[in-house]
């Protein structure tokens, strides 16, 4: 005999939230199928509708560009080497709030948020301002410097919410089992904080990777994928390469940020 348990509180949806979920989704949802429509038409100049043919010639010609590759591989470098510093830093900061009590630690906590709640176009013209301040030339490492003040947010805000559910009496355990700092660390800390970290880290990736107005305003002449596609909004021949890079970007993007969900979609671990 098999019984079921239902949750009293849950509601059947009502005919007017399903409508409104489903117009929710087709806002969102339709610009990328018109993306995906016009990556495949014969016209290259113009968004004629319906469209006057069906080809997949526009791949061949957007990935034999050796300027859509430079553009790619300088990205995935500067989202690579962001993430990394952004690992290390969000986590750092996280813990330093987390265990430590001081004059002024809520007010830290939201200077570290900042960064990602300030338009892009302020953060970036602070950046720019910055680095010209300092002499610093503008290259490939004031790409990775703008980048990784947003991508710490989200590894900080990711590890800060894990920690603050984490039992500081297992630590105690750890150490009065003889257990040194770098152990419990290691054995009971790490594992507790991976996921926490993992989804942060495809996050911080995501967001690094397809960002374009920070990037603007500390890449000099460097061209990222972002850039390379706005660059190529000016040109109405290329419109269907543009649309197959802009396919290939949100498959890129789209694979980190849902296995950073269904990591934390059990824990509440991911906060933007």
């Amino acid at each position: 005999m098999r019984f079921r348990i239902s949750d009293p509180t849950a509601e059947k949806a009502s005919l007017p939230l399903k409508i409104a979920a489903a117009a929710a989704l087709l806002f969102l949802h339709i610009p990328v199928w018109i993306i995906l429509l016009y990556a495949f038409t014969t016209d290259e100049a113009t968004y004629s509708f319906p469209p006057p043919g069906f080809t997949t010639r526009w791949f061949a010609v957007a990935f034999g560009r050796q300027d859509f590759w430079a553009a790619l591989g300088l990205s995935l470098r500067v989202a690579g080497i962001a993430t990394i510093a952004a690992l290390l830093l969000g986590s750092l900061a996280a813990a330093a709030v987390y265990r430590s009590k001081f004059f002024g630690r809520e007010t830290i906590s939201v200077l570290l948020v900042l960064p990602l709640a300030l338009p892009g176009i302020v953060t970036g013209i602070a950046l720019r301002s910055a680095i010209s301040i300092g002499e610093i030339p503008f290259s490939f490492w004031t790409i990775v410097l703008g980048h990784a003040t947003f991508c710490m947010v989200v590894v900080y805000n990711n590890v800060l919410a894990r920690l603050r559910r984490f039992g500081h009496s297992l630590i105690e355990a750890s150490m009065d089992l003889g257990a040194n700092g770098i152990q419990t660390f290691r054995y009971v800390v790490l594992p507790h904080l991976a996921t926490a970290l993992l989804a942060g880290g495809m996050l911080a990736f995501a967001l690094s990777f397809d960002e374009v107005i920070v990037t603007t305003f500390t890449a000099g002449q460097q061209m990222t994928l972002p850039i390379w596609i706005f660059s190529q909004l000016t040109r109405p021949r290329d419109r269907p390469v543009t649309n197959v890079v802009a396919i290939f970007v949100i498959l890129l993007t789209f694979i980190p940020i849902l296995v950073a969900h269904r990591l934390t979609r059990d824990t509440g671990g991911t906060h933007l």
